[in-house]
């Protein structure tokens, strides 16, 4: 049978201390909330102390800090019991391997090629420095390798039958054929060493090495590796003398005093199948894939059958007994074969369920960042995506464009510059492909290189030729990635975006050889015919290894880097967004709803989410900037100069900079607090603040990094913060920053009803994340993932289960009852009438009079059964609250008319066409009108 398709789901975000006990016990609240589906991150064992989930060490168990399989069974029973289902997000792409939790990781560290799990991470054995052959490039040291190790910060150590290589917390196995002369040492410092000690030197001589490929000869060294072990714990166990005298032979093997001693331990170490070396090193020349630049995140090669086995076992086990009913996929576009995965995947889950192959066994989702213009791939077997491109579509409705001339010359002309952000994506790849990413890069340029040599036509081409066309391509990508298949021909989106990249590059390197991006163009998409054919097996290497590392240039230049460096409008600074497009008109935004109802009318429609760079409720205040240009043009020079006195020069540069302040003025206006704050409430705001300053800094790479932090800078931007916010007499920033910040909440607050609306009834499926079902003013993580304090949640909830008015509602919306009872009413409505927004149609209402242009309206139809979705934006033109008689002489003119009643206030409206908006948004701010018979 089909999947089970969600009315609304509800994310939770385990690993901050909120565990299968904490859900369970907000089962009744999500059910009296009108929840379908709880969300729920990695729930997988994760590396200890994670706060995310998502470096998974093992697949096939439940991570025993936020509960055990009792404790799990628990939660399904009773969510299933309230009909409520459960999503769960899964890693395929990489797994966490900073501790010796993860067994395969330790397995290659101590057996490298000849590990069982060699294979399962995507490792180069034979990478471009000589030096790493048949070793792993481990970046873990704080220092360089030489000063760590005479310090004597690098310790070995000896347990039952094991040696172990410690670096503080780090544990790292030593193989035993390298420990043989540490017991060597141990033998000869014994008067009477032990036969069994002499025989196990002689068994540990006789392994095969670590480099053998025979796999019988790789098993015979896995058997005798763990006999000796055994043997070697036993004998110690036995014979005190003999585990003195390995205690001893370390001693020596530390003593600091003899400076043969660093010789003997970094012999012992460099005859590892790793290599050690500073953290540092790992840019340019880390040799396994990573989950973009993070160093503990090893990549594993999905696309392997006997991966895909052996990391799918507890999922298939949980969808099987009907505790998981759908799957979030994280970072789709790390795989080699996307599509293949996802087929395997509902493979897998249709025979889990023992059903017939169904395509969409089980509600399947895709984190997916589409570029302009981008569609979800149609030959996907999965239901949509999680919804980052809602986010992005509902806020540019709430942006005026006609604001965009303004606001822009306003922006460079407080920073001094132009700043068109194309330019800086493109300048910020690069940027990225220098310093955190140069590896990847020069593997793809190096291997290009090959293919070059397999054909006499292209053999002059140089490497340095080959690796810059390669890094001025990826600079030029306006997508995460494409998805060529080996055998299959190329989709046309897929060739439009090579050609268009190659095109740019060309145009940006006009004195560049054009003959090298031609042979680019011609390896990843070949001519047919082809008269001058390379090497196909290592063309299709190639391609596969471009694709994998287009989307975390992507994900690290655009997100990370560029988004923290161009503040023109940063609620348009947002995952999957495209700031430099100004907004959007109510017609483009019908007709995106159009196309999800056509294409993927089950996609997740997200606002806040624990990846979003700043929450719903903080775009939708900082949108209004767009409503009153000028006067934030007014305010952003008067607080500069208010301002000035609390700057620090930093060698010769102010510290902030013209555009750090304009990325702060921007982040205070979008979490100002609802509440007045006082001496208890200002401290923990104001480090709130410092610390996600901190964050921007190091992200923008510009006055500080995370690989070469400025602490100077980072320390008078704290100061600057803590300044301008301290409640003083003499502060006048704060008198004139008040007030503005209470304009754009009020309106702020309008957009975020709105948005919440438009979420909840325009096709797709409705996600909540963990708290914002009340006003959520949360900045990046890990702010975002701030515990949420669900006493408060509960008692907001019970207030507006019982019969509120309207007007007390409006009356006191800060205390977020308001967003709250929108979102359980409909919620409720949802859950009862499924159909008319799974299949309903979508039909555009037409609207007149003055204030047209600042209304959403829609209906969705089905059976018989119509709602009319009336959502306002743009209500600095209307004034706060947008409701009655300001309105004036607009209307709605739905395409029947009839009667309605108002969902949210029980208001009736008879046979109206046009319906006067005055009367329909009377006394809410917004309205869905049910037509009755």
């Amino acid at each position: 049978m089909p999947a089970s398709i969600p009315t609304a789901t509800y994310r939770f975000q385990f690993h901050l201390g909120f565990t299968f006990r904490d859900a369970l016990a907000l089962a009744p609240y999500l059910d009296d909330l009108g929840i379908s589906h709880v969300y729920a991150s990695p729930i997988f064992r994760a590396m200890p102390g994670s706060t995310h989930g998502y470096d998974i060490c093992d697949h096939n168990a439940l991570n025993p800090e936020i509960g055990t399989r009792e404790e799990f069974d628990a939660l399904i029973a009773e969510l299933h019991r309230r009909k409520i289902g459960f999503i769960v997000d899964f890693v395929p792409n990489h797994m966490g391997i900073a501790e010796t939790q993860n067994h395969w990781w330790m397995d290659v560290l101590e057996n490298g090629p000849a590990s069982p799990y060699a294979r399962f991470f995507d490792i180069d054995w034979m990478p471009l420095k000589r030096e790493l052959e048949n070793k792993v490039l481990l970046p873990v040291l704080g220092d360089q390798y030489g000063r760590v190790l005479e310090r004597g910060e690098l310790k070995v150590h000896f347990e039952a039958g094991s040696f172990w290589l410690d670096y503080y917390a780090l544990r790292l196995p030593l193989g035993p054929r390298s420990t043989r002369p540490l017991l060597k040492r141990a033998d000869d410092l014994l008067a009477d060493a032990p036969v069994e000690l002499k025989s196990i030197l002689t068994a540990i001589e006789h392994l095969p090495p670590t480099t053998e490929t025979d796999p019988e000869k790789i098993a015979e060294r896995r058997r005798e590796k763990d006999v000796i072990r055994a043997r070697l714990g036993q004998l110690c166990e036995n014979s005190p003398a003999v585990q003195e005298a390995i205690a001893r032979a370390l001693t020596e093997l530390h003593d600091t005093g003899d400076p043969a001693s660093f010789d003997r331990l970094d012999a012992l170490i460099s005859s590892q199948p790793y290599r050690l070396s500073s953290w540092k090193v790992a840019a340019e020349e880390i040799n396994y894939r990573r989950f973009f630049d993070v160093n503990t995140l090893a990549a594993i090669r999905m696309e392997l059958p006997e991966v895909f086995d052996a990391t799918h076992r507890l999922l298939f086990e949980l969808i099987g007994n009907g505790s998981v009913n759908g799957v979030r996929i994280d970072h789709i576009d790390g795989l080699a074969n996307p599509r293949e995965y996802l087929r395997n995947l509902q493979t897998g889950a249709s025979g889990a369920l023992g059903s017939p192959t169904e395509k969409h066994a089980i509600y399947l989702l895709v984190e997916k960042i589409l570029g302009p213009s981008e569609k979800l791939r149609a030959d996907w077997p999965v239901h949509g995506t999680t919804g980052y491109e809602f986010a992005n579509q509902v806020i540019e409705t709430q942006v005026d464009r006609a604001a965009e001339r303004t606001l822009t010359e306003t922006y460079n002309r407080f920073v001094g510059r132009q700043l068109d952000f194309h330019e800086l994506v493109y300048r910020c790849k690069k940027l990225v492909m220098q310093v955190s990413m140069a590896s990847e890069v020069n593997v793809l340029g190096h291997l290009l290189n090959r293919l070059s040599e397999s054909h006499r036509w292209y053999r002059d081409f140089t490497v340095n030729a080959l690796t810059a066309a390669v890094r001025e391509m990826i600079a030029c990508f306006r997508v995460y990635r494409t998805y060529l298949v080996p055998g299959e021909p190329p989709a046309e989106a897929c060739v439009r975006v090579i050609y268009r990249a190659l095109a740019e590059a060309r145009r940006r390197n006009p004195a560049f050889e054009r003959t090298v991006f031609e042979f680019l163009r011609d390896v990843l998409l070949p001519p047919e015919p082809n008269p001058h054919p390379v090497d196909e097996t290592l063309r299709q290497e190639f391609v596969l290894k471009f694709q994998q590392c287009t989307s975390p240039i992507a994900a690290k230049g655009v997100e990370d880097t560029a988004f923290y460096q161009y503040h023109r409008l940063i609620a348009l600074n947002e995952v999957g967004g495209e700031p430099s497009d100004f907004g959007a008109t109510v017609d483009t935004f019908h007709r995106q709803n159009a196309a999800r109802l056509a294409e993927f009318p089950h996609s997740m429609l997200a606002t806040s989410t624990h990846d979003t760079k700043r929450s719903e409720d903080v775009r939708a205040r900082l949108a209004v900037l767009s409503e009153m240009p000028k006067e934030w043009g007014q305010a952003l020079r008067r607080w500069h100069t208010a301002n000035q006195k609390h700057r620090s020069k930093i060698d010769g540069e102010w510290a902030p900079d013209h555009n750090e302040e304009a990325l702060l003025y921007q982040t205070l206006l979008g979490s100002w607090p609802l509440e007045p704050l006082d001496d208890q409430t200002r401290p923990t705001y104001v480090q709130r603040i410092q610390d996600y300053m901190v964050k921007a800094l190091h992200e923008a790479k510009v006055n500080s990094s995370w690989i070469e932090p400025n602490e100077a800078w980072d320390k008078a931007v704290c100061e600057f913060v803590a300044k301008i916010l301290e409640p003083s007499p003499s502060n006048r920033f704060l008198v004139t920053f008040a007030p503005f910040a209470e304009r754009l909440a009020t309106a702020g607050a309008m957009n975020s009803l709105a948005q919440t609306m438009l979420k909840l009834t325009v096709p797709g499926m409705p996600d909540f994340y963990q708290g914002s079902e009340l006003w959520d003013l949360s900045l990046v993580d890990p702010d975002n993932r701030r515990p949420v304090d669900y006493g408060r949640c509960r008692e907001q909830l019970a207030a507006v289960s019982r019969e509120v008015s309207p007007s007390w509602l409006l009356e006191n919306w800060r205390d977020g009852q308001i967003k709250m009872h929108l979102i359980r009413t409909l919620l409720h409505f949802r859950r009862q009438n499924s159909t008319l927004f799974v299949e309903g149609s979508y039909t555009p209402v037409t609207l007149k009079g003055e204030w047209a242009d600042c209304v959403v309206a829609f209906e969705r139809e089905i059976s018989g059964m119509t709602l009319l979705v009336v959502a306002p934006r743009l209500t600095s033109r209307i004034g706060f609250p947008p409701c009655g008689e300001q309105w004036g002489d607009t209307g709605l003119e739905p395409r029947v008319s009839r009667d309605w009643v108002d969902l949210l206030t029980g208001n009736k409206f008879h046979n109206g066409n046009p319906l006067r908006m005055a009367d329909v948004l009377k006394e809410f701010p917004v309205a869905a009108l049910l037509a009755t018979p």
